[in-house]
């Protein structure tokens, strides 16, 4: 649920921080004094466009915190997320904050726990935590191409939907071969006579993974092999002597030494150690004349293998810079994968066929999916409609017809249902869209051509009330939605949402007083106008005195009579809210 909204230099916002309840949380206000901006601060910790004109005027930016504990439902779809992009407050991690941050110069940033995120981030943690129904939410009901995602959304089918979309990637990428196979047989030959040349040209080289720093090493050596024979010479006269033996050599030098340490031991037991120092170096020093004498006579200058290794390297580089690698074994895999393309070309025919039959059976395997989706779509608009239309009821529109119309179109390239053909996408064959008779005797007419405005309003809760009763986001927000809705069925309306935050958080802006009653938390919108600037303040209507004023102030009504009204209003939601929740 949200625990904490702070809004800082936000619009007509100085400073706000509220704490809402788990239940059902009402925001009134007189128009204009900044109730939906505060819904807007929400949105804007939701991802939403950062605007330097959100920043109140004379201040240098705009913060906006929220709180947010995670319900045990979407625990793990949050923590996912969190853990992927290291977000996680290991000492709350029950909560997550979030925080935007919006400068009057442009640049805005956005925080959770503490970690800079991008917005999309935002967007993608708010989508589990959040679902906000502004006062133009009603429209995606007159775009039939969203009706689908009602239904489904209803019937709980997006996991049947994923496997299907999974199938359509996979047949398009098949049908994309296809079609390059099919298109232009020149083109593959010359191609296939490029990756040949290519394909030969590696495998004549015939390059080993680590050949080059082998390579270059021999080059160094056979380049330097007149400095390299010098420097040995000298490290084994030294070592050994000439044949003058002038001065003494160092190995015979060290073995006197040695001698004499031995005789030095023998008197003084204390230099044991040392003695056997001496006689180790002096059979180290005999190793490495053996070994500097022998390298003097394998080093000798090739100017032969000097131009093979310079040849070969050149190849190597060349390969390198003609095939864009950076290695030997980027090289080699490139050769392979010029071959295994080479094969396919050359194997066109075969892979054609191939590539046919495994098109009929991704096209049968869709039509399998798609057919089940498409009966459980009609089952579910038929639970959906009987729904609305019980909604619609208690919404004073008794004799509404409301209806789920499904439509498929055969197609000669369509997926397969036993000897037809339809027309799909990745969410299968069929057409959805919602249908409505608002009178008796009219007959059904898509829902765009038949609602007036009230009626949309109606519409739009009475489906929302049917979807979110199977949603699982925990925190819904209402902006208004009671636009076009009269006092007669604030009431009804206030019971519905109230009735919603027994399994969500439900947060909702009004001008109802009917609706306001039914709220177990009642937050008060006013603008201070005694100020410089007129500053937007919320408080708490915790005292049953402070809501009965409010109550009578947004019936228009004052006296005792106006204070009588409010209180029979807040008495009959306070009775109705006990009878529908006893306990």
């Amino acid at each position: 649920m949200l625990e904490e909204l702070r809004v800082q230099n936000f619009a007509v916002i100085d400073q706000v921080e509220l704490t809402f309840t788990n239940g059902f949380n009402v925001i009134t206000g007189e128009t204009g004094a900044g109730k939906s901006i505060l819904i807007d601060a929400v949105e804007l910790l939701l991802g939403n466009k950062a605007d330097p004109s959100f920043v109140r005027s004379g201040a240098e930016r705009a913060i906006i915190e929220g709180v947010v504990s995670i319900d045990p439902i979407n625990r793990d779809l949050v923590m996912e997320i969190l853990e992927r992009e290291q977000l996680v407050d290991p000492d709350d991690p029950d909560y997550v904050t979030i925080i935007r941050e919006v400068r009057a110069k442009g640049r805005s940033t956005a925080r959770i726990n503490g970690v800079a995120v991008k917005t999309d981030i935002l967007t993608e943690v708010g989508g589990i935590l959040f679902d906000i129904h502004g006062q133009s939410a009603h429209l995606s009901l007159f775009h039939p191409r969203y009706h689908i995602d009602l239904l489904d959304r209803y019937a709980d089918l997006f996991e049947v939907r994923d496997s299907l979309e999974n199938l359509v990637d996979e047949l398009g990428k098949v049908r994309g071969e296809m079609k390059r196979l099919q298109d232009d047989e020149d083109a593959l030959k010359r191609r296939a006579d490029l990756l040949r040349h290519e394909v030969q040209e590696i495998h004549a080289a015939a390059l080993e993974p680590d050949e080059e720093a082998d390579l270059n090493a021999e080059r160094n050596r056979l380049a330097n092999s007149e400095q390299l024979a010098t420097l040995a010479l000298q490290t084994s006269i030294l070592l050994n002597g000439d044949d003058n033996d002038d001065p003494v050599p160092i190995i015979d030098g060290l073995m006197q030494v040695a001698v004499a340490m031995s005789k030095l031991a023998k008197i003084d037991p204390d230099m044991q150690e040392d003695y056997e120092m001496a006689e180790s170096l002096a059979q180290q020093a005999q190793e490495l004349g053996i070994t500097m004498a022998g390298y003097v006579d394998e080093v000798e200058y090739d100017p032969e293998r000097l131009d093979e290794l310079e040849e070969r390297l050149e190849l190597i580089k060349t390969l390198k810079r003609r095939y864009s690698c950076d290695t030997i074994e980027e090289i080699n895999a490139y050769g392979e994968h010029a071959q295994q393309e080479l094969d396919n070309i050359d194997h066109s025919e075969e892979r054609l066929e191939q590539l046919i039959k495994h098109e009929t059976t991704l096209l049968r395997h869709i039509g399998e999916i798609s057919k089940r989706l498409s009966d459980a779509r009609v089952k579910a608009g038929k639970e959906l409609g009987k729904a609305v239309v019980a909604e619609l009821q208690d919404l004073r529109m008794e004799r509404t017809q409301f209806e789920v119309l499904l439509a498929q179109a055969e197609h000669p390239q369509g997926c397969i249902i036993g000897k037809k053909r339809y027309k799909f996408d990745a969410k299968g064959i069929d057409d959805v869209e919602f249908m409505m008779s608002a009178n008796p005797g009219e007959p059904l007419r898509p829902l765009v051509k038949v609602a007036s405005g009230g009626e949309a309003a109606r519409i739009m809760l009475a489906l929302k009330r049917v979807l979110t009763a199977a949603d699982q986001t925990p925190i819904l927000i209402f902006d208004e939605v009671d636009q076009g809705i009269g006092g007669r069925i604030g009431a009804v309306v206030g019971e519905k949402l109230w009735s919603l935050s027994g399994k969500h958080q439900v947060l909702c802006v009004t001008h109802l007083p009917q609706l306001a009653s039914y709220g177990d938390k009642h937050f008060h919108v006013r603008k201070d106008v005694t100020k410089a600037h007129a500053a937007t303040m919320v408080s708490v209507l915790d005292d049953e005195q402070q809501r009965i004023h409010e109550i009578a102030e947004m019936l228009g009504t004052s006296g005792e009579s106006g204070r009588q009204s409010a209180l029979g209003i807040l008495e009959e939601a306070r009775v109705r809210k006990m009878e529908l929740n006893p306990t």
